[in-house]
């Protein structure tokens, strides 16, 4: 099968779209599939040999974070690869964020596919202002995923239709696989683990208000705060309590060790997730969870079976449920355990099968509808001599 990858965003930087479309395409290629990943690049020479650069990236601001996108019109460079190469699938991530997904659906005789990565509670803005412009670039998908009922429902505001459910992926051996403790953590107390950006919505806050209030009642406990960026504030503030352990910018290779040494795992997440990686991460390392019940996080565990929902931005309900697992080893090893198996559906090997099948199943549909159409045209051409 021979297959196109479109991202809109700057392929030099990292980020969920980009490493989403990676993984995809590195199963795809083991599997003996011509693929072809088509983005625009801030520095073109690093990415040569990983994908077709199509224009320079601006940030632009959406929803509070900048998108990286491509203003080119890129339009008879995209023509031109599509005519010499006869694609059977054009998959397109994020396919109406401008400008770049509009000129490959424009050329496009493959089956179309989009991706839909992004949940926003509150709606995005520029689906609202583009939809009388994207709209008939929305009809020319063939087939439509969402990462989550979260982005599919944020999509269904603007653009109405079905969207086949199949999640992002994790490397979920890469977070299984047993690590020995870090000794610093392995003193027997209780290790707490929050992974995430020093954001807002990532509400941070409010488990350092639960956990104030969990060691005034318990003084084996320990939280390990472990995240890409900037804690000083954080840290500052609770300078006064040793407990509160904070490991900045920690690697993608050391990260599991830190869950290897936690007992559990907290994700007090406060809105606009469209799955969770941290949560599907902490799932296949074998850490029981407690996480806010927003959209996002619903959809990947179910309360009180591989997991603890609890209401966002509360922080007395967070700590109710840390104790709760405190008081109980049982309901930890269950969660556990059950969370562990219940994550493997998330690995990337399974869903590259899941999209794969889907993309086999939409070619056959277009066959048979070209069939159908051969018939009919036969039929007419007989009934006319």
């Amino acid at each position: 099968m021979k297959i196109a990858f479109v991202s809109p965003y700057d392929w030099s930087v990292h980020g969920g779209v980009n490493s989403h479309i990676r993984h995809l395409a590195a199963r795809f290629r083991d599997w003996g599939h011509d693929v072809t990943i088509f983005a625009p690049a801030s520095n073109p020479d690093d990415v040569a040999g990983e994908c077709v650069v199509m224009g320079r990236p601006y940030g632009l601001r959406v929803s509070g974070s900048v998108a990286r996108i491509t203003f080119a019109w890129a339009s008879p460079a995209v023509k031109r690869v599509m005519a010499e190469n006869r694609f059977d699938v054009l998959h397109l991530h994020e396919p109406l964020m401008p400008l770049l997904p509009y000129h490959f659906l424009r050329y496009s005789h493959a089956v179309n596919v989009g991706t839909f990565h992004a949940a926003k509670e509150g709606g995005l803005r520029i689906y609202g202002y583009t939809r009388p412009l994207t709209r008939r670039w929305f009809r020319k998908l063939d087939g439509k995923i969402a990462v989550s009922p979260a982005a599919a429902n944020l999509v269904n505001r603007y653009f109405a239709g079905y969207f086949n459910i199949v999640p992002n992926g994790i490397e979920y051996e890469h977070w299984a696989e047993k690590r020995d403790p870090w000794p610093e953590f392995d003193d027997g107390k209780f290790n707490i683990l929050f992974v995430g950006r020093p954001e807002k919505r990532k509400g941070l806050k409010f488990l350092l208000r639960a956990y104030l209030r969990l060691r005034q009642k318990r003084q084996d406990v320990r939280l390990i705060v472990v995240g890409a960026g900037d804690f000083t504030r954080y840290r500052r503030l609770m300078e006064p309590f040793p407990d509160i352990v904070f490991r900045e910018n920690v690697s993608y290779e050391e990260l599991p060790r830190y869950h290897h040494s936690a007992h559990v795992a907290v994700c007090p997440n406060t809105g606009n997730e469209s799955q969770g990686y941290v949560l599907m991460e902490a799932l296949a390392a074998g850490l029981p969870v407690v996480a806010s019940n927003i959209e996002g996080f619903a959809g990947v565990v179910a309360n009180e079976v591989e997991g603890l929902l609890v209401r966002p931005k509360d922080d007395v309900a967070i700590e109710d449920a840390i104790l709760r697992l405190i008081r109980d080893p049982a309901l930890r090893e269950g969660l556990s355990q059950r969370g562990q198996v219940h994550a493997t559906r998330f690995s990337w090997d399974v869903v590259a099968h899941r999209v794969l099948s889907y993309y086999e199943r939409l070619l056959y549909e277009r066959q048979q509808v070209a069939e159908s159409r051969s018939r009919r045209a036969s039929r007419a051409a007989l009934t006319r001599m």
